[in-house]
């Protein structure tokens, strides 16, 4: 009988954490930060095999660059005597040792529905399924090494200042940006909702 405590991806699941307190003190090194993230978003699915997520990973003054262009979008956008908390948050992002950040390339999308005309409302949708899957790989890869990082949603907000700073094909489209690090603070409970609410079975 499968014991569900010892089950190797459940147990790899449950160490996927969100995590504020970040820090640059990561347990390997960049080098084999990368390769985790490569190899993460190869093996994730996606429709059709259509592998249209893309990644850029940044480090260092790069990475800080990324919440520093994130703070100065949204200065205008939050009220003065409320910005003090986005501020400590993109403090927070910067702390770590680097962000991933994911798009979807729509070219690959577009392909899709030319070739597939009976999908094609379908494949917008199929593209941000095949997006949460590589980050909830990466994510959980992360975790596995014993790096924290939280998935963040700044677009479209930022989307074209990174688009320009760091020279992104107009195909690809923004859609998460992942701040990761070292753990600096132990995580909280985690609470669930009662599986009579989530869950119908039926035999």
């Amino acid at each position: 009988m499968t014991n569900i405590a010892t089950n190797t991806a459940i147990s790899l699941f449950t160490k996927r954490r969100t995590q504020y307190a970040l820090g640059k003190h990561l347990p390997i090194s960049e080098t084999e930060v990368e390769g985790l993230i490569r190899e993460a978003v190869r093996q994730a699915p996606s429709s059709f095999n259509s592998q249209s997520s893309r990644v850029v990973i940044l480090w260092g003054a790069q990475h800080e660059k990324l919440w520093n262009i994130t703070r100065e979008v949204l200065r205008p956008m939050v009220p003065a005597d409320a910005f003090a908390n986005t501020d400590n948050k993109m403090s927070s992002f910067a702390a770590g040792a680097g962000s991933v950040l994911f798009f979807e390339d729509q070219d690959v999308v577009k392909t899709l529905q030319q070739n597939f005309p009976l999908y094609a409302d379908k494949f917008p949708m199929f593209s941000e399924h095949s997006a949460g899957m590589a980050q909830y790989a990466v994510w959980t890869t992360l975790a596995d090494v014993g790096i924290g990082a939280s998935l963040q949603h700044y677009s479209p907000v930022i989307d074209e200042q990174v688009a320009s700073t760091w020279g992104i094909p107009k195909s690809w489209a923004l859609r998460a940006q992942m701040p990761f690090g070292s753990n600096e603070k132990p995580f909280g409970e985690k609470s669930f909702m009662s599986d009579e609410e989530r869950f119908k079975i039926f035999r």
